[in-house]
């Protein structure tokens, strides 16, 4: 409180009480210049942090399967991980139930099959492990209703593959639902991926009906401006195309079981040929494949470039070297770290 000493109110005192007051007053006066300094000074402090040099070239970081590197795969857990880091999307995976339910698995079986093909080998590689009550090898999600599939636990098992993953116990698969709830906690994006193949056709629901359902509960939750789909099916990008315009597609290409049903040959994966089949706004190479001049070539036509799956120093440099716009990653802590440790820095 700011206390006010005038000339008059000691004028009845002793000369001596006269002058402790206004001794009084001039340690206050510099006690309040004090307080002024130390206010200016902090307030250039938080100005000069915010000025600090960031490069215009801001890499966004898509955390995979919720950041899979920390936390069980897919699950509320690990997105709240990767929003809690810092990540500027979820990037995650879709099934359907038996009874119409989106569900986020990036494996369309709840129980691995045995002795599959290439093909699914390479799908299924490094999948999270669910135990609950024994169902037969080759168990889709697709052929079990919601209320069977909470009867697992999705989150008490670690990967090998991920040695710093911490189990989370009780963890159950999500709906799409339940993801598009974290919306509040944030402004993330969420690149949702559908998990159809023209080769399986039983595994899922047919593009344009896969497709309605996922714009659908985006539109309930009022988030179009925030969803990405992407997909190595190109599918599913045209009939969303046709539904809603006015959310985000990404191509994702690269390995070799998806590219031929989707037209893509060994001799054109050219960035402007992928978009041009795919129709979409967002490119997701394998991240070998993201060289500059295609990274060039595809800013140039006003596209995007969001590899996967880049969880190494290396693999990082080498695509901020590319220019890209974002990296599809397991690790989204390391990948913020080591993008705001560079000079200047390539993450706020």
């Amino acid at each position: 409180m700011r206390v006010r000493l005038k000339h008059f109110s000691c004028c009845w005192v002793s000369r001596k009480g006269c002058a402790a007051a206004f001794s009084l007053r001039k340690t206050l006066t510099d006690a309040e210049s004090l307080r002024y300094t130390y206010r200016k000074n902090a307030l250039s402090l938080l100005l000069l942090i915010a000025t600090l040099p960031v490069s215009s070239e801001t890499i966004l970081v898509h955390a995979h399967r919720g950041g899979r590197a920390a936390r069980p795969e897919n699950t509320l857990p690990a997105f709240q991980y990767a929003i809690d880091t810092g990540a500027d999307a979820l990037e995650l995976d879709l099934a359907v139930t038996k009874d119409n339910v989106l569900v986020v698995s990036h494996s369309p079986y709840l129980v691995q099959p045995e002795g599959t093909d290439a093909f699914m080998k390479a799908v299924l590689a490094n999948e999270r492990v669910c135990s609950g009550p024994a169902l037969p090898p080759g168990t889709l999600i697709h052929s079990l209703t919601l209320a069977e599939i909470r009867q697992y636990d999705c989150g008490a098992k670690t990967l090998a593959a991920f040695p710093q993953q911490r189990a989370v116990p009780n963890t159950h698969i999500p709906t799409f639902e339940e993801v598009l709830d974290l919306a509040p906690k944030g402004t993330f994006d969420f690149n949702v991926e559908t998990k159809i193949s023209p080769a399986r056709p039983e595994l899922t629901p047919s593009p344009e009906v896969f497709a309605k359902m996922i714009d659908e509960a985006v539109r309930k939750h009022q988030l179009q401006s925030r969803v990405i789909l992407q997909s190595f099916d190109f599918r599913t990008l045209h009939a969303m195309k046709k539904i809603d315009p006015q959310i985000r597609l990404s191509a994702l290409f690269g390995q070799a079981k998806y590219d031929g049903f989707m037209g893509i040959t060994d001799k054109d994966k050219s960035f402007a040929h992928i978009a041009a089949v795919s129709g979409a706004n967002i490119l997701s190479p394998d991240e070998s494949l993201a060289t500059t001049d295609e990274v060039a070539a595809a800013h140039k036509a006003g596209l995007q470039v969001i590899p996967y799956t880049a969880n190494t120093i290396e693999g990082w440099k080498i695509l901020s070297e590319a220019h890209v716009d974002g990296i599809i990653t397991d690790d989204p802590a390391g990948l913020l770290q080591w993008l705001r440790s560079q000079k200047p820095a390539l993450h706020r």
